[in-house]
This record gives C-alpha cells, sequence and structure tokens, in this order.
C-alpha cells in the first residue's frame, strides 16, 4: 500500500485504500490528544463505525507499512513515521475547517463533514497558502491544535468541564465538535473557545462576569500553550470528538445551589475543556 505520494503543487488524487488509511491514522492520533489512554482495536471500530474485522485488516496494512505498532489484544500506537503521516491529515482537516470558518461563512457545526472530505485532495501549495492567509493559527473553530508543518502542535493545560472544581474561573480551550445542535446552543450563550467561564454546581457552567478573567488569558492560549494565542484568536468564531451530564450556562449567568441560569445541558463528558490556571 503506498500512502501519501508526491503531489507537488497538484491535488492530492489517492484511491479508496489510502483514503481509508489516513482516516484511520487521524483517529488513532486524535484519540489521544486530550488524555493518555491508547486506543483498542475495537475501540477504533466503534469510532470509524466499521466491522473488527476491517479494522483487524487495515491494521495489519499499517503495520506492515511500518505506521503502527500491535500487540495481539493490546493497544495500538502509532510510531513516530505514523505521527508523522497522522499530524499531516489533522492538519489539513483543522486548515480547511478554520478556512471554511473564516473565510468562507461557514457555521463552525457545518465544517466537519466539509473538511473530511477536502482533507484528503488539497494539495500541499494550497494548504500552505490557506495557512498563510489565516496567520498560521494554532488552533480550529472548535479549539483543536493545529499542526504545524513539521507535524508540531501545540499543547494546552486544560481539563475536561467533568473533573474542574465548582468555582474555578477559566478559558474554554476546546468543544467537542460532534453535537451540532450543542455546538449551536453554545453559540447562542457565548460558550465557545477562548471565553472565560465560571464552573458551577448543578453541575453547570457560565460566562464568567466581566473582570473575571483576568489572569485566565484572552484565549485558551493563556492557558499554559506552547504558542501565543488561543482559540478565540486563531481558529475563528465558532464550531470534535467525545462521548454524564454536564451543564453549560447562557450568557451572563452565574452559578450558584440553584443551578445556572440559562443553562445549556451537555448530555456527554469530555465535550468541553476549561484552562486549568486562571
Amino acid at each position: 500500500m503506498s500512502i501519501w505520494s508526491a503531489h507537488e503543487g497538484q491535488p492530492r488524487r489517492i484511491g479508496a485504500q489510502e483514503i481509508a488509511a489516513e482516516n484511520y491514522l487521524k483517529a488513532i492520533y486524535t484519540h489521544t490528544e486530550w488524555q493518555p489512554a491508547p486506543i483498542t482495536p475495537s475501540a477504533l471500530a466503534s469510532r470509524l463505525g466499521v466491522a473488527p474485522s476491517s479494522v483487524t485488516e487495515m491494521v495489519k496494512k499499517l503495520a506492515a507499512a511500518g505506521l503502527v505498532t500491535h500487540v495481539p489484544y493490546g493497544p495500538l500506537t502509532l510510531t513516530t513515521l505514523g505521527r508523522t503521516r497522522a499530524a499531516d491529515v489533522v492538519r489539513r482537516h483543522r486548515l480547511v475547517e478554520t478556512w471554511l470558518v473564516r473565510e468562507m461563512g461557514y457555521a463552525w457545526d457545518e465544517v466537519h463533514d466539509e473538511a473530511e472530505v477536502l482533507e484528503h485532495s488539497i494539495s500541499e501549495r494550497l494548504l500552505d497558502a490557506i495557512d498563510a492567509r489565516l496567520g498560521r493559527p494554532q488552533q480550529d473553530p472548535h479549539g483543536d491544535p493545529i499542526p504545524d508543518s513539521d507535524g508540531r502542535a501545540p499543547v494546552f493545560d486544560a481539563v475536561p468541564l467533568e473533573d474542574a472544581a465548582v468555582g474555578h474561573v477559566g478559558a474554554v480551550v476546546r468543544i467537542s465538535d460532534r453535537d451540532g445542535a450543542l455546538l449551536r446552543a453554545l453559540s447562542a450563550s457565548g460558550i465557545v473557545p477562548g471565553a472565560v467561564v465560571v464552573v458551577g454546581d448543578g453541575p453547570s457552567l457560565a460566562l464568567a462576569p466581566l473582570g473575571a478573567g483576568a489572569g485566565a488569558g484572552a484565549a485558551s492560549g493563556g492557558a499554559g500553550g506552547a504558542r501565543a494565542g488561543g482559540a478565540g484568536a486563531t481558529g475563528g468564531v465558532p464550531g470534535s470528538e467525545s462521548g454524564g451530564a454536564r451543564g453549560v450556562g447562557g450568557a451572563g449567568g452565574v452559578p450558584g445551589s440553584g443551578g445556572t441560569a440559562g443553562a445549556v445541558t451537555i448530555e456527554a463528558t469530555e465535550t468541553v475543556w476549561i484552562a486549568r490556571s486562571r
């Protein structure tokens, strides 16, 4: 299986097997971006919506190409080469999403499916032009880090909402994009990457009162990111992955013993990540 043939300045023309391989590598890569546990073949099958037998077959091909390592009944890990290839696909996907939001007028809940297609065909020349046009963004509209052309991605010191203490104030770093309706509700409430929020009981989440985020960072890059800036400044205005109930409050609401005014309920964990430090 030949993957990533040279396409200097031209659209990438790759076959169905190579597209599938890129999707597998991307899924393995993104699984460990926000938590440390490696992915298992069964979890990968569930994530991609394919049969376990399909995963077994593809893993064999990826291992033979030196892209993944796998021991029977164990998790999957990317090799150095595999991680480089995966980061390239992730970079394509997230730059396309950012471009669609910033330049093409898409909403942040509309870009994922478009990027799923374009990530496999966009030329390096166009990708580099988009990157330069956007000012080398660090994060996509959902707050996920965008690897640079060398495969390096910024790291942000953030925790999922369910692990944050009541009363914690911090910038929103990342919001999963799997639920379009939730993205629209959060955006309408002002809960977007870069917004400074306060965690309440209930559980709930609300925009912090004006001035409460003076130390939280103007955007998620203030949360200990490897590069300056943040989602609010680099990914554009909103719109990646995850699965308890957690509330997200509307603009201006403050937490209290009765919950958060204008709360938007989140029926999933690992959906909103908040900067660990103020």
